[in-house]
Formats: structure tokens, C-alpha cells, sequence
């Protein structure tokens, strides 16, 4: 059975509030992906083909994690992630919409800021809700497509929306999903008669350990 592991990049610039600005691992989102590579080499995890986006994030998270000790390192554009923090600046603008300061503000404003987006109410977002989940179904459909085990290093908002697909959550699930999805977590499809499946979801083998439960981040 074809399988797709996708992980998420480790901790970035957590104080960032713009695109460049969060583009960067934190020395702990480095060292969550160290030890996400060195839990698949104590399993034996092999993986024939390795993706990533060609955000900074993502590419550090695959070096550090040791992906290309598996396979050479692709980079697809399609894995980058929505451009989260220019569409809440128009929503403010906007909408009125004001960015919140604390993690619990945000379980009420990316539900807002989906939604607008879904319905093509944010003008001049740098890319619609349309082309943004075409371009992740297209890729995936292409490694399911494909032969060999797959690790893909890609972002919170799109390990959520090919959830979305596959479970076909709303609009509010799928802000919640993206909200829980930890830093450096891990997620598998199975790839059954040609249409991905959600096997695993979440899931931090490598930071279940009491010593480093300090390390489980969101943001």
C-alpha cells in the first residue's frame, strides 16, 4: 500500500507577523526536527521519494531532520503555505477585522479568515482559495499517482486543507484542524485504489518524552 508521509516544519518566528518575518526556524524548531529524524532512522522508517515547499522553513526542517540521507531533496512550490498573515492585514483593512494577540484569539479569527477567503471576499489576496487547494490536489494526486513511500515538508495550513478533502470538513473544522496541527508533527495517507485516506493525524513520537514534552509547539 502506497503510502504519503507529510510533516509539518518545525517552530518558526513565533513573534512574526508577516510572511518574511516568519519564514525562519527557531533554534527549537531545529532541534524538533533532529530528533524527527532520528526517531524514523531508530524505526527504520525509508523513504523513496522526499518533498518539500520552497519556504525556508520547510527546507531547514527537511536538512535538519536528515531527509536527504533518503532520497534527494525535491522542492515543489506547491507545498508552500497560504499567505496567512498578508490576508489578515486585509482583513483588518478590509473587514475590520483586527489581528489577535493571544493563541485563544485566533480560534475565532482564522474560521473568519478562511471563510472570506473560500467565498472571495478578501480583494487582492496573493492567491485564491481556488488555485491555493488545486495546486495541493494536483501534487498529491501526483504522488499517489507514483510508486515508493513519500515524505512531503510542508505547513499547517496545507497539511489541513488535505484533510479537509478527505474528511470534507467545513469551514470551521477545518480552521480548528489547522490550529491544532504541532510544530514538526507527523501525518500519513494511505493510498487505497488511487485515493489518499487519513491513516495518522498529529502524531509527535519524538517529543513524547517527559524531557522533551517542553518542546510540543503550535506556533
Amino acid at each position: 500500500m502506497p503510502h504519503i508521509t507529510l510533516v509539518r516544519h518545525g517552530q518558526a518566528n513565533s513573534q512574526a507577523r508577516d510572511e518574511t518575518g516568519y519564514d525562519k526556524l527557531s533554534d527549537l524548531g531545529h532541534q524538533q526536527a533532529r530528533w524527527l529524524g532520528e526517531h524514523f532512522q531508530t524505526t527504520g522508517e525509508r523513504f523513496s521519494r522526499v518533498y518539500a515547499g520552497t519556504l525556508r522553513r520547510q527546507i531547514e526542517t527537511a536538512r535538519s531532520m536528515g531527509a536527504e540521507a533518503h532520497a534527494p531533496l525535491v522542492t515543489d512550490p506547491r507545498l508552500n503555505e497560504l499567505s496567512y498573515f498578508t490576508m489578515a492585514r486585509l482583513m483588518q483593512e478590509q473587514h475590520g477585522l483586527p489581528l489577535p494577540t493571544t493563541r485563544k484569539g485566533y480560534v475565532t479569527h482564522l474560521p473568519q479568515v478562511f471563510g472570506a477567503w473560500e467565498r472571495d471576499e478578501i480583494a487582492d489576496a496573493p492567491e485564491s482559495y481556488a488555485d491555493f487547494t488545486a495546486r495541493i490536489d494536483t501534487l498529491i494526486d501526483e504522488i499517489a499517482a507514483s510508486h515508493g513511500r513519500a515524505l512531503l515538508v510542508t505547513s499547517g495550513g496545507v497539511i489541513a486543507t488535505i484533510v479537509r478533502r478527505i474528511l470534507g470538513l467545513d469551514v470551521q473544522a477545518w480552521a480548528h484542524i489547522a490550529l491544532t496541527i504541532m510544530n514538526s508533527s507527523v501525518h500519513r495517507l494511505h493510498v487505497l485504489h488511487g485515493y489518499p485516506t487519513l491513516a495518522h493525524f498529529n502524531a509527535i513520537p519524538h517529543l513524547e518524552h517527559r524531557e522533551r514534552q517542553y518542546a510540543q509547539t503550535h506556533l
